[in-house]
């Protein structure tokens, strides 16, 4: 079994000026990797756990952090967020709120610029990353011709091109439609695939958190409620009421089942598993 790469240990978290704690002793490892999913209801805390994994907290954001936070063996109060950003690579909701260049080689080449990484390894990071997600062929182009899809895999790739271990994205295809975001999870598997590069998400995509994940988080008023895998998570209709979280659209049709008396012998969580299971139970088998 691989090591944890993050590992959180009672660690709590409060804004300024504020009495109430938004993260509550929280205690969670993440195994290198691997896909994590953090999902809940808005408010729940998963926009400021996503800080935690790159030093936002506590280094630029003010506040009270208690407990420890461990990255790829760095506990991050004792280390400063440039330090962490050769580890740790963050993608926001909006990728508009990090694209500031006029050309995409620019972009990407903008994190190793400030890194003082050598030119040479600079323009390598450039290649690799931009072909990691698909826009070699748009190296020259101004982010502003990109559609919102493309723009979030710059944004990935400018990422990529500082850390090449750990990415975090918040929310980061809320903006998007359909196309767009299949592309980004698509650019997401590839990315596990070939480089086991480990991946926490904050979402609210269910579909593709039970095709793509594998474990789920659920945080319900700054506490881990549940942590286990999507087919767990997505079957258990009293947790998924509780946090305000649409199951995918097969796993409706089980839950409705159940409501009805009849069971399926597997709980699909994918169309594929729903065709199989729905086929076995009309034939009785």
């Amino acid at each position: 079994m691989r090591e944890p790469i993050i590992t959180l240990k009672d660690v709590s978290y409060r804004y300024p000026r504020t009495r109430v704690w938004v993260l509550k002793k929280i205690n969670l490892e993440i195994r290198e990797g691997a896909f994590v999913a953090v999902m809940g209801e808005n408010g729940a805390g998963k926009t400021t756990l996503c800080k935690l994994f790159n030093g936002v907290i506590p280094h630029s954001q003010e506040g009270v952090l208690k407990g420890t936070v461990t990255v790829d063996g760095i506990v991050t109060s004792e280390a400063s967020v440039a330090t962490l950003a050769t580890s740790v690579g963050m993608v926001l909701e909006d990728p508009e709120a990090q694209l500031f260049t006029t050309i995409v080689r620019n972009e990407v080449a903008f994190g190793p610029e400030n890194l003082l990484v050598p030119p040479d390894e600079i323009r390598e990071r450039i290649t690799w990353a931009l072909d990691v997600v698909g826009l070699s062929g748009y190296i020259d182009k101004p982010p502003a011709a990109l559609s919102g899809g493309q723009k979030q895999r710059l944004a990935i790739a400018s990422a990529l091109a500082m850390a090449k271990k750990i990415l975090v994205l918040d929310e980061p295809t809320s903006q998007l439609d359909p196309v767009g975001t299949k592309d980004v999870f698509s650019v997401i598997r590839e990315i596990r695939e070939k480089y086991n590069i480990t991946v926490i998400m904050a979402t609210h995509k269910s579909e593709e958190i039970a095709e793509f994940a594998d474990r789920v988080c659920i945080l319900k008023n700054g506490v881990v409620a549940a942590c286990d895998t999507p087919a767990v998570i997505f079957s258990n209709r009293e947790l998924l009421r509780d946090n305000w979280i649409k199951p995918p659209d097969v796993s409706e049709l089980a839950h409705y089942m159940h409501e009805r008396g009849e069971d399926f012998k597997v709980f699909p969580i994918l169309l594929e598993e729903a065709c199989r299971t729905v086929t076995d139970w009309y034939r009785g088998t």
